[in-house]
C-alpha cells in the first residue's frame, strides 16, 4: 500500500488478533470482513499471509464467508484472480452511483465505465458472490435517475445490493458545504419504487439497507445485526465480545490512525468498555430490529442474559399498536417504517 509499510501492518494485525485470541473460548470463525477503506490496495500475498496465519490460531467454518471491500478504481483483473486464490470468496464493490456526474458530486475517483468493468473483472476472476454498494437521495437526483442507477445495478446480477440514502456526516466536505438534496416526498418515492423494483427482480430486503437474492444474505451482516460477537482488528476497528468468565458484554475500539496503531500494537492491552446492563435492552433491539425477520424471542436472553419478561410490557404495548410481531422479536411492516419510534421505547427499561 502506498505510504504504509504493508508487511509491518500485517504484523500489527496479527499481533492485534493474538490479544483477543483468549476471548474465542472454543468458537470458530463464521465470517471475515475486510473493510474500512480500500483493503484491495494490499497485495494478494499479504492477504494470503493474513488468512493463513489466522487459520493457524482459530478454526474457520467450512463455509466461512470472507469479504473484501473494494473501490472500482483499484481493480485489476490479475490482482482479483490472486485475491480469489488467497481465499477471498466475496467482494463488496463501492460503486455508489453509475452516473459520472453523481460520482463527481460524491468526490469519487472512479468513473461509471470503471464501475461496470470492475464487476466484469470480478466475475472473470471467479467471484460468484458480489455485493454492490449504491447510494440514493444524491444531490439533484430525480426519481428517474435513481431508478436508472438501481436498474443498472440489477442488470449486473449481483447476489447482494446495499442500497442506502446519502447522509451528511460531520467533518466531511458535505457537512461544511451542504449540497441541495431531494425533498422528503421525493426520497419516499425513491424508497418505495426502489424496493418494488428490487423485489420484482428477486432481491428481498432482509435489513434496513440490504437486499439479496434467495439465501445470499451477508453472513457478516446477519451476525452483526443479531447482536453476535465479532473481533475488530486494525486501525480504527471496533468489536463486540461476550465473556462468560467476566460476566459481561464489552465493546472494543482500536487506535484510529495507522501510524499510532502500529506504534502501540506490541504493548497493546484491549481497550474494553463494558456495556452497562441497563443499556443492553436498547442496544440489542437497535440491532435485531434492523433485520426484517428479527429473531426468536429467546435470542434476547441468549445474547444478553436478560429475560424477555423484563421488556414484555413494552413489547405488548407495541404489539397492541401494530408495530411489532407477537411470536418473534421483529417489527411489522408498519413498525419497520417507524423503527426509530419503536426503538425509543427501549431507552428507559428498568434497571436490573
Amino acid at each position: 500500500m502506498d505510504g504504509l509499510p504493508e508487511a509491518e501492518y500485517i504484523d500489527a494485525l496479527l499481533a492485534n488478533f493474538r490479544v483477543y485470541e483468549k476471548w474465542l473460548e472454543g468458537r470458530e470463525l463464521q465470517s471475515i470482513f475486510m473493510g474500512g477503506g480500500t483493503p484491495s490496495l494490499f497485495s494478494a500475498d499479504s492477504i494470503a499471509r493474513l488468512l493463513h496465519s489466522l487459520s493457524q490460531w482459530v478454526h474457520f467454518s467450512a463455509d466461512c464467508e470472507i469479504t473484501m471491500e473494494a473501490n472500482p478504481g483499484t481493480f485489476e483483473q490479475l490482482k482479483f484472480a490472486r485475491f480469489r486464490q488467497a481465499g477471498i470468496n466475496r467482494l463488496s464493490i463501492g460503486i455508489q452511483s453509475f452516473a459520472d456526474i453523481q460520482l463527481q458530486h460524491l468526490g469519487r475517483i472512479h468513473s461509471a465505465d470503471e464501475a461496470l468493468k470492475a464487476v466484469a473483472m470480478a466475475r472473470s476472476a471467479g467471484f460468484d458472490n458480489l455485493n454492490i454498494d449504491l447510494m440514493h437521495g444524491l444531490p439533484g437526483q430525480t426519481l428517474e435517475l435513481a431508478m436508472a442507477d438501481l436498474q443498472q445495478a440489477i442488470d449486473l446480477h449481483p447476489e447482494h445490493i446495499s442500497w442506502y440514502q446519502l447522509t451528511i456526516e460531520k467533518n466531511t466536505e458535505f457537512f461544511s458545504r451542504p449540497p441541495i438534496l431531494p425533498e422528503d416526498e421525493l426520497l419516499w418515492s425513491i424508497q418505495e419504487q426502489g424496493q418494488s423494483l428490487m423485489a420484482k427482480h428477486g432481491y428481498q430486503q432482509y435489513e434496513v439497507s440490504a437486499y439479496s437474492l434467495s439465501d445470499r444474505q451477508s453472513r457478516h451482516n446477519c451476525n452483526y445485526w443479531s447482536f453476535g460477537d465479532y473481533i475488530g482488528i486494525g486501525a480504527g476497528a471496533h468489536g463486540k465480545l461476550t465473556s462468560i468468565s467476566k460476566q459481561g458484554i464489552f465493546r472494543t475500539q482500536e487506535t484510529r490512525l495507522p501510524k499510532d496503531y502500529m506504534a502501540k500494537i506490541h504493548t497493546l492491552v484491549p481497550g474494553l468498555k463494558q456495556v452497562p446492563p441497563e443499556e443492553l435492552p436498547f442496544e440489542f433491539m437497535m440491532n435485531i430490529l434492523r433485520l426484517k425477520e428479527g429473531g426468536d424471542i429467546s435470542l434476547l436472553e441468549r445474547r444478553t442474559g436478560i429475560p424477555f419478561a423484563r421488556v414484555e410490557d413494552i413489547w405488548r404495548k407495541l404489539q397492541y399498536q401494530g408495530l411489532v410481531m407477537s411470536d418473534r422479536l421483529a417489527t411489522t411492516d408498519q413498525g419497520f417504517l417507524f423503527l426509530n419510534r419503536v426503538l425509543d421505547n427501549f431507552l428507559e427499561v428498568d434497571a436490573l
